[in-house]
C-alpha cells in the first residue's frame, strides 16, 4: 500500500487555488491518552485544519519548547509505543480523510528500522513525515524507502540556513518546505517576525515546494500575518497548550476545535 503523498500535494494545492495558507496542525500521539490524541485530531480538523502532523513523543526533544515537552513527558509516561502513533495516524486519518504527518526526530525511525517504519506509515494512511534533525546528506536511506512507499520528506529550514544550504535541503525535500519562524524552540510568541518572510522569500526562491511557517503563531491575527507570505501556517504549542490548561478531556477537546476555527479563519483573511 502506498501512503498519501498526492493527498498532501492536493490539499496545499487546494488551499493555493482558494487564495490562502493551509492551516497545520501538530497535537502529539497519546497525549493526553492515545484515544484522547485521536481524538484530537479529530477536533482541530472538525475545526477547520487542512493538514495535521502527529508527534512521536520523545524524551529529548530538541526543536520543541516546555510546553510540547511536557505533553511528550504525558504520554511517554502513558507507555505510547510507535504501534500508538501507527494507530493515532490510521484512525484519525480514516475519520477525517485529511492529510496526516507524523513529526518525529530520527534515532526512534533508526531504531525501529527504516523499512519497517515507512511500510507501517504507509500502510496506515500517513503521507509522510517532518524529520528536524535528519541532516539532507544523511538522509539517502530515508529518502528511499519514504519515496518507495509514497510518503512526503518535509525537512527544516532556519533563518540561519544560508541560501546554498537551503538549494540542498529544497532539492531533497518533498510534500513542503517546514520554515522554523525564528532560531530557537517551540512556543507561543507575541510576534512571528520579519525573519519569517526573509527564509519564506529566500526559499521560495530555490524551490516550487510550498512552504509552511512554524514556530510562535497562537492567535488568528498572527495566523493573518504568516498566510500573507506563506503557503501554510503551523501550529502545534498553542493547540497543546489549550489541552493542557482544560480542567477535563471534553473541555481540551472543545478548546482546541474552537481554536481551530479562529486560526481557520484566520488564513483566511491575510
Amino acid at each position: 500500500m502506498r501512503g498519501n503523498v498526492e493527498l498532501l500535494n492536493t490539499s496545499l494545492a487546494q488551499a493555493k487555488a482558494e487564495d490562502r495558507a493551509a492551516l497545520i496542525a501538530y497535537l502529539p500521539a497519546g497525549f493526553p491518552t492515545v484515544d484522547g490524541g485521536i481524538e484530537a485530531v479529530k477536533a482541530v480538523v472538525a475545526g477547520g485544519a487542512d493538514i495535521v502532523e502527529v508527534g512521536l513523543p520523545h524524551s529529548d526533544p530538541v526543536l520543541d519548547g516546555p510546553v510540547i515537552q511536557t505533553a511528550d513527558d504525558i504520554a511517554l509516561r502513558g507507555g505510547v509505543k510507535i504501534a500508538d502513533v501507527m494507530r493515532t495516524v490510521r484512525e484519525a486519518y480514516e475519520a477525517t480523510g485529511v492529510p496526516i504527518l507524523v513529526m518525529t526526530y530520527w534515532n526512534p525511525i533508526d531504531r525501529y528500522g527504516v523499512e519497517r517504519f515507512t511500510a507501517e506509515l504507509a500502510e496506515a494512511g500517513g503521507a509522510g513525515c517532518i524529520l528536524p534533525d535528519l541532516p539532507v546528506q544523511e538522509s539517502a536511506l530515508w529518502r528511499e524507502h519514504a519515496d518507495k512507499h509514497g510518503l512526503a520528506t518535509v525537512f527544516v529550514v532556519a533563518p540561519s540556513s544560508k541560501d546554498e544550504r537551503l538549494a540542498t535541503i529544497t532539492a531533497a525535500g518533498s510534500g513542503f518546505v517546514y520554515a522554523a519562524s525564528l532560531m530557537g524552540v517551540t512556543g507561543t510568541r507575541e510576534s512571528v517576525g520579519e525573519q519569517a518572510q526573509d527564509l519564506v522569500t529566500r526559499t521560495r526562491a530555490t524551490t516550487s515546494l510550498p512552504v509552511c511557517v512554524g514556530l510562535g503563531v497562537s492567535n488568528a491575527r498572527q495566523a493573518a500575518e504568516v498566510a500573507g507570505f506563506a503557503d501554510g501556517v503551523i501550529v502545534g504549542s498553542a493547540f497543546v497548550k489549550a489541552m493542557l490548561e482544560a480542567p477535563d478531556e471534553q473541555a481540551g477537546l472543545a478548546a482546541v476545535r474552537s481554536l481551530a476555527g479562529e486560526l481557520a479563519e484566520g488564513v483566511r483573511k491575510r
